[in-house]
């Protein structure tokens, strides 16, 4: 047999998906399990944006777009951003993708040079593509710690600690996967400040979950102008607009767009056209649908929070923005006997049905932090309500 290469064995994965074959398995053999673990609405794509794509799919729209997008969707997007971050963007800046996630590997391979020791800051914990992409793309990953004493933010004097001759690029998240923190509006500024310093460093700002800020009106860092020309905004229509299998996503940077629009060439061609004419409607059409579930995420973060603030040993602060909530189940691990959050995890899941994911899925533990897990709450208030009550029967009749 061939070998397979190096990069390809070393590759990093994103574990909602490997728990998620878990929960699949266990229910095929009739367990009944309530699964918190993957990041997606529990909605059906809002009424409208499903007939946009009906009507394109019935209009012929089936062949190839322009790989960098149809004309009338990066409007759309240009509409959407511009009224959303203040900016200006313009269509020729607009680059659409199948999904935001290929943007991360885009935004990599466009600002490091392979084996060159170019190093690449990124959040901690964190969406682990991130840091599987910056391996295989052979960049060297940088984490930066977000901390729960913080809100899960970082310390911007901690940015400026890490930053070296051999960065360039900086991936920032907010609101931000998996703990559901914000960069606070008074640290804006202060990074903007420290990035202002270092002129020849990328900033890709990963905002897939902009429009479900809560605590903070959203503010992208493409709103300020000193770094603007620099900063890649990513974004795309699965969260807000409950789009996960459309799979369309966009990244915004007018220096970059032609080198991001010769990557998709390369690899994917273009999004899917039947996607891009739905989007037009998402971006740019009746937004009740998109209302409406902000609504219900705002109603469930407070369920669950003070839910898991009411289990024995599970403490949770409240998450700024996104549909996850990251409790620390330090001292209920040490209730029960286990020795992290990963054990727990998977005691969780066989024993009781619940399904969530360990912070180790999404890289090495803060230190001094404790352990923590994550739970999606994109689910009915049903199952979040059941599901947290069979974590607390759990830990209250392990209890040693």
């Amino acid at each position: 047999m061939p070998s397979i290469s190096q990069r390809s064995s070393g590759l990093g994965t994103e574990n909602a998906f490997v728990v998620l074959a878990e929960v699949s398995e266990l229910q095929r053999q009739g367990k009944d399990i309530l699964s918190f673990c993957i990041g997606q609405p529990d909605f059906p794509t809002p009424e409208n944006i499903q007939q946009a794509g009906i009507e394109a799919i019935k209009a012929g729209k089936h062949g190839y777009t322009p790989s960098a997008g149809i004309v009338e969707v990066r409007e759309a997007i240009c509409g959407y951003l511009n009224q959303t971050r203040g900016t200006s963007f313009e269509a020729n800046d607009i680059v659409v993708g199948a999904g935001a996630k290929p943007f991360i590997m885009y935004s990599i391979l466009a600002t490091t040079d392979f084996g060159k020791n170019d190093e690449v800051i990124y959040p901690n914990p964190g969406f682990p593509i991130y840091e599987s992409q910056i391996k295989a793309n052979g960049a060297v990953p940088v984490p930066i710690q977000l901390r729960e004493a913080r809100g899960f933010s970082f310390d911007p004097n901690e940015l400026n600690e890490k930053i070296t001759d051999r960065t360039k690029l900086i991936i920032l998240n907010s609101p931000q996967n998996p703990t559901g923190g914000i960069v606070p509006k008074k640290d804006l500024q202060v990074i903007v400040d420290i990035l202002k310093e270092h002129p020849n460093i990328w900033i890709f700002s990963d905002e897939i979950y902009s429009q479900l800020c809560y605590e903070e009106s959203f503010t992208s860092l493409a709103s300020f102008p000193e770094i603007l020309d620099r900063t890649i905004v990513c974004d795309g229509a699965s969260k807000t607009w409950a789009m996960t299998g459309w799979r369309l996503g966009f990244a915004a940077n007018r220096a970059l767009a032609p080198v991001f629009t010769k990557w998709v060439t390369n690899t994917e061609s273009c999004a899917s056209q039947i996607s891009q004419w739905a989007g037009v409607e998402a971006f740019s059409g009746d937004q009740s649908g998109a209302t409406f579930m902000r609504e219900k995420f705002l109603e469930r973060r407070a369920l669950i929070v003070g839910l898991l603030n009411d289990v024995p040993g599970v403490t949770c602060l409240s998450p700024g923005g996104g549909f996850y909530a990251w409790p620390n189940v330090t001292e209920a691990c040490e209730m029960i006997g286990v020795k992290d959050s990963e054990e727990f995890r998977k005691r969780l899941l066989n024993e009781t049905g619940v399904a969530v994911l360990a912070d180790i899925h999404f890289g090495p533990r803060v230190p001094g932090d404790g352990q923590h897990v994550r739970f999606s709450y994109a689910a009915s208030n049903e199952n979040i309500t059941a599901g947290i009550s069979r974590m607390k029967d759990f830990i209250i009749r392990n209890k040693r």
